[in-house]
């Protein structure tokens, strides 16, 4: 493989070495994945009751996060939006992150601590749930985000990771604290994957029934 910019060439990756660190990747997952199912399996178990409840209420989800937690906020209420695995009306999900306009004109008038905050205190409502998702714990706008959801008397359920961040101290009673205790963030990222599919289909199975 050549390097334009340097006029050399760098020597290609060696393919051995690579597929070692590809199954180191999957080796991790694995255990990350395990480590977190018993532990985490009765507040997934909860999160969902809480999310049927509020969906049987006419409630609805907000989502949030950032970066790897946005993509994670969207990939949630799209489930949600259009369906799962089986064939439903859609559920009433939104991911805060997704509103260029609403974001930016937030950030400029406020700050990027308030865009989610902000969005909460206009749609959420009492009963809805808020989704808070940050591998830390400590994202700015997602704490915010929580104190908001309070104001309008909503539930949280958070994802984190780590030993949970800020983000357990402004948790209260009635919220559901879903954290990864793993140091790596894309190890916690995937376990949050999971999660989100398991939230997916427990929402379903209460709904619709077993397959």
């Amino acid at each position: 493989m050549s390097d334009a910019r340097a006029g050399k060439s760098t020597e290609v990756g060696d393919a051995t070495a690579l597929t070692v660190r590809v199954k180191r990747n999957f080796e991790d997952n694995i255990r990350a994945t395990s480590a977190a199912m018993d532990e985490l399996a009765p507040l997934i178990t909860t999160a969902a009751i809480e999310m049927v409840a509020a969906l049987h209420k006419q409630g609805k989800i907000l989502a949030c996060g950032n970066g790897g937690s946005a993509a994670d906020a969207q990939h949630f209420s799209a489930e949600m939006l259009n369906r799962f695995e089986r064939e439903r009306p859609g559920l009433p999900a939104l991911a805060l992150t997704t509103d260029s306009s609403t974001i930016t004109a937030i950030s400029n008038d406020y700050g990027f601590e308030d865009v989610f905050a902000k969005q909460v205190r206009a749609l959420g409502q009492p009963g809805d749930v808020l989704l808070a998702i940050s591998t830390s714990g400590n994202s700015a706008n997602v704490l915010l985000a929580v104190e908001a959801a309070h104001e309008r008397e909503m539930t949280c359920v958070a994802l984190n990771g780590r030993n949970g961040g800020e983000l357990v101290s402004v948790l209260s009673g009635n919220d559901v604290n879903i954290c990864v205790s793993d140091s790596s963030t894309a190890r916690i990222q995937e376990v949050h994957g999971i999660i989100i599919h398991c939230l997916c289909d427990l929402i379903d199975y209460q709904l619709l029934g077993d397959v």
